[in-house]
C-alpha cells in the first residue's frame, strides 16, 4: 500500500446472496494446523470495536484524495454482519491545515473526498501464522482497497525497514487482477526493494472472496481463495532475528481513492463499500 515506496450461527445478511454460510470458514487452511488467537466477527452494530481497532486520520500517503475520518459512522460502520469501509465524494475539512504550505498533505483548507483506515496499531500485532479476511471489494476508477500489514517499529525505524505485506491490493482501473506484494529494505544498501505477483479473475467486485497469508520463518505465502499466487522467502529481506518479517506486524483495512496508484477517480460512481465479513488471525499449532 506505500508506493517507493467464535463463529457465528447464522450467515450475515450482506453476505446472503454471495456464498453459503459454510464458506465463513478457512478454505485454504487445514483446520488441525491452525489455532484462531484473535478475530472480530463484525456480528454487533455500530462503530468498530475500539478494543481490536483504531484509526489512521488525515491525509496520509500517496498523495490519496481522500480524508481518512476518526470514528465516523459514515466512513466506517458495523452492519448487517459487515464492517462498512466507505468512500465519499464530499467536503470535509482537513484538521492539518496550514495556509502557505507546500506540504500536500497540509496545503488544503479541506479535502473533496473522505473514508476509513482501521488498524489495529497499538492495539495487536503479530509474528507469524495465517491472517484471513473475507471481504467484497468495491469498483470504478479511483477506488484503491487494500488489506495489509507493517512491522510494528515502523514510528521508530520507518519504512521500508519496517517491511509491509500487502495481503490484498486492488485498483479500479485495473480491474480484473488482484494484487499481493512484499516491501522491504534492501539487506545490503537499505534501498526500498519488493516481491510482487497478481492474479487474474473476472469481475472480483462482484462477490466476497477470501485473501489471506500463511507466514513463518522462512516464507510468506500469499492467497486469492484457496489459490496460492505469491510466495517471498524470507531471508531475501536479511538473515537473522533483524529481519522485518522475523518482528511482529500490525493490520490495516482501507479504502483509498486516486493516488499514486490509483489514478483518477470517478465521482459518479461513489460512494463505494468496501465490505468486510470477518478478520481471523490463526496461530499455528505445534
Amino acid at each position: 500500500m506505500i508506493l517507493k515506496k467464535i463463529a457465528l450461527l447464522f450467515l450475515p445478511a450482506c453476505c446472503a446472496m454471495q456464498a453459503p454460510a459454510q464458506s465463513r470458514q478457512p478454505t485454504a487452511a487445514p483446520s488441525h494446523q491452525w489455532m484462531l488467537v484473535w478475530a472480530d466477527e463484525f456480528n454487533y452494530t455500530g462503530l468498530p470495536d475500539s478494543s481490536r481497532w483504531d484509526y489512521e486520520t488525515g491525509f496520509v500517503r500517496n498523495h490519496e484524495e481522500q480524508y481518512y475520518t476518526y470514528r465516523r459512522a459514515e466512513n466506517a460502520r458495523v452492519e448487517n454482519g459487515c464492517l462498512v469501509i466507505e468512500g465519499r465524494h464530499e467536503k470535509y475539512p482537513n484538521a492539518s491545515y496550514e495556509a502557505g504550505s507546500t506540504n500536500w498533505q497540509r496545503a488544503a483548507d479541506s479535502a473533496a473526498y473522505t473514508s476509513a483506515c482501521l488498524v489495529t496499531k497499538g492495539i495487536a500485532a503479530w509474528k507469524y501464522g495465517r491472517i484471513e479476511v473475507r471481504a467484497k471489494i468495491p469498483q470504478g476508477l479511483g477506488v484503491w482497497p487494500a488489506i495489509w500489514m507493517l512491522g510494528d517499529n515502523e514510528s521508530t525505524v520507518g519504512w521500508p525497514k519496517c517491511g509491509e505485506i500487502d495481503i490484498m491490493e486492488f485498483v479500479g482501473h485495473d480491474s480484473s487482477r488482484i494484487y499481493g506484494t512484499i516491501h522491504y529494505a534492501d539487506p545490503e544498501n537499505g534501498q526500498h526493494k519488493s516481491k510482487g505477483e497478481h492474479v487474474e479473475t473476472s469481475r472480483p467486485y462482484d462477490g466476497f472472496h477470501v485473501y489471506a497469508i500463511e507466514w513463518d520463518e522462512s516464507k510468506i505465502n500469499i492467497y486469492f481463495d484457496q489459490q496460492l499466487y505469491n510466495s517471498f522467502d524470507t531471508d531475501a529481506a536479511g538473515k537473522g532475528t533483524d529481519n522485518p518479517f522475523r518482528k511482529p506486524q500490525y493490520l490495516l483495512l482501507n479504502l483509498a481513492l486516486g493516488g499514486a496508484w490509483g489514478g483518477k477517480i470517478d465521482n459518479s460512481v461513489l460512494p463505494q463499500s468496501f465490505l468486510i465479513d470477518y478478520v481471523r488471525v490463526y496461530e499455528q499449532k505445534h
